[in-house]
């Protein structure tokens, strides 16, 4: 088997989320953060013949780049990873017991009350804003009358504050997610959904990458 583009990409993305991943036998790679507060899951076009634990994923990615072109055999005990005369064997870890991973049933997700387009341009502003101006998260706020993302710190009334609308709401709300968490998110176009339960679905267009966020619980909801 060999790994496409895309799925390396995935998984260099999953390493920012937790560094171990259990890959299930299948087409489908999910991860979950040690906290529990980010669940992702895509649909690759690979298909794994078992399943098998990576404890240091970064370590594991780094191996594969050391060949050109790899061909990956997985075996009982660990991968063997081939390209021309290069030839390494990466053992699997102990047991997937030894890290967070996520959990057998699918997540069911709450009737959201509210609901966006989020474009890859304003993510990344909001995110660079965040991380430049060193605010520690980002606000989903709605108004009566418009949807923003606002870069802030609300426990600190005087703190900097960068903000974008990104849809129209006649419903007032404040949902607050930690930077770190939405730093761990891939660039893209998003389909965004946010419960009163605290916890979000972001969906990427043109793909099946989905994450789950965990909204911090000073978040709230005026129904």
């Amino acid at each position: 088997m060999k790994l496409s583009e895309n799925t390396v990409g995935f998984l260099k993305n999953y390493a920012n989320i937790n560094q171990s991943l259990e890959f299930q036998e299948g087409k489908t790679l999910r991860t979950v953060s040690p906290l529990n507060t980010i669940l992702a899951s895509v649909e690759i076009s690979e298909d794994f013949p078992r399943t098998f634990p990576i404890y240091e994923l970064n370590r594991f990615l780094g191996t594969l780049s050391l060949f050109n072109d790899p061909e990956l055999d997985f075996t009982e005990n660990g991968v063997s990873i081939k390209d021309g005369s290069h030839e390494a064997t990466y053992r699997y870890c102990g047991s997937s017991s030894m890290f967070q991973t996520p959990p057998d049933k699918e997540i069911t997700f709450p009737d959201p009350e509210i609901q966006f387009e989020m474009t890859k341009e304003h993510f990344k502003t909001t995110v660079n804003a965040a991380n430049t101006l060193g605010l520690p998260e980002v606000v989903v706020e709605g108004d009566g009358s418009n949807i923003k993302l606002v870069v802030s710190d609300t426990g600190n009334t005087s703190s900097d504050k960068f903000s974008t609308i990104v849809g129209q709401t006649d419903k007032t709300f404040h949902m607050i997610f930690k930077t770190e968490n939405l730093n761990k998110i891939m660039e893209g176009d998003y389909d965004v959904s946010l419960s009163s339960k605290r916890i979000s679905h972001f969906k990427r267009e043109g793909d099946s990458l989905q994450y789950w966020i965990a909204l911090e619980q000073n978040s709230t909801f005026e129904e």
